[in-house]
């Protein structure tokens, strides 16, 4: 098969020129091929000097790999997704990749968009912020397309996922907020069926329960900033009011925020501590200096392009879920822990074998 460039240009042309075999110019542009120096210098002067440009769809015709990654992002209003996004382009560029990015509103639109992407005869397909059903992670499956979720996982086995220690982060908020001296801790979730939101929730509230605090409140803001307006409303209404909140994410913790001052008069964090999960620019703005959860974005989204490669290359390969630490950046949103009492606490968690969170 001839491949030409949108000039009309073939490669049979650039070897004429630089007087090697065609072969020699195909190796030439795949990379990881192996070609001497002086033979690749020929070759991309006499493609600079023919306006020669390698044809990728031809290229892929014949390797059987289109070097296209599916992308499908279902949030990007949340600031975090955004992240995401731009970090996988990125890391897949870097690689010699492209990433097809297609969005979806809700997780349910997925099953009608993975089959497009299949088309296209993408190598793998990475999924931020939804999760896609058992029926199409087989359909995959069986393309040899492997699937990757980030910041997500699903309980079948076909998809592998990659998230931080959501567990963890929980753990790690609830010793920071106990050890301010709250006792009327509250926790607002994000979306009820997902994994990250439970994950965090399980962490907090297991920590708490560990350090004899049972959880004062819950609500439900559905990772949204209107949804936690309404949650925070309804949590600061409650009397006894809550005197700390955990939010499942930096969107609705900014939400909490505004909410607690402009509409309850409550300063932070001698009224109220809150704490917001992802640690996004917002968080560090001096409007909110927010303490937040980092998932140690880049590592997550490196991570699971290199999964995606690994089970590319290896179709035999089993899918796994790998997770990658969690740090607490902690910001004035909640209270300092008094000196005399951080020793003790030091102590204490020494003894129960410490904190899971990095």
């Amino acid at each position: 098969m001839k491949s030409k460039s949108s000039y009309g240009i073939r490669s049979i042309d650039v070897a004429r020129l630089a007087g090697v075999s065609r072969s020699a110019v195909s190796r030439a542009f795949t990379e990881g091929a192996y070609i001497a120096d002086e033979t690749r210098e020929k070759v991309l002067k006499a493609s600079e000097q023919l306006g020669y440009s390698p044809n990728a769809i031809a290229r892929g015709l014949i390797t059987r790999r289109s070097r296209m990654v599916g992308v499908v992002v279902a949030d990007l209003s949340n600031p975090f997704y955004a992240g995401v996004l731009e970090a996988t382009c990125l890391k897949l560029q870097q690689h010699g990749l492209a990433p097809l990015l297609l969005s979806c509103r809700h997780s349910q639109d997925l099953d009608s968009l993975i089959p497009q992407l299949l088309a296209y005869q993408v190598d793998g397909v990475l999924i931020a912020a939804s999760t896609l059903s058992s029926t199409i992670a087989t359909q995959c499956a069986r393309a040899g397309r492997p699937v990757v979720l980030i910041n997500r996982y699903v309980s079948y086995d076909a998809v592998s996922a990659v998230t931080c220690d959501n567990v963890g982060g929980g753990r790690a908020v609830a010793d920071r907020l106990v050890a301010g001296g709250h006792r009327r801790i509250a926790f607002l979730a994000g979306l009820e069926d997902t994994s990250s939101s439970r994950d965090r929730e399980k962490g907090f509230v297991g920590r708490l329960g560990e350090l004899g605090i049972a959880l004062h409140a819950r609500d439900v803001g559905n990772y949204a900033y209107e949804g936690a307006t309404a949650a925070v409303r309804r949590l600061l209404s409650k009397r006894p009011r809550p005197d700390a909140i955990f939010c499942a994410n930096d969107t609705m913790a900014i939400a909490a925020i505004d909410v607690a001052r402009n509409e309850f008069g409550l300063e932070l964090p001698r009224d109220l501590s809150i704490a917001g999960y992802d640690n996004i620019d917002a968080a560090s703005w001096q409007g909110y200096d927010l303490t937040s959860v980092d998932q140690n974005l880049d590592r997550m989204v490196a991570t699971a392009i290199d999964l995606l490669l690994r089970l590319r290359d290896d179709p035999g390969s089993r899918p796994q879920h790998v997770q990658v630490p969690a740090r607490l950046e902690v910001r004035g949103s909640t209270r300092a822990v008094p000196p005399a009492k951080s020793v003790r606490r030091l102590t204490k968690l020494r003894g129960a074998g410490g904190s899971r969170a990095a």
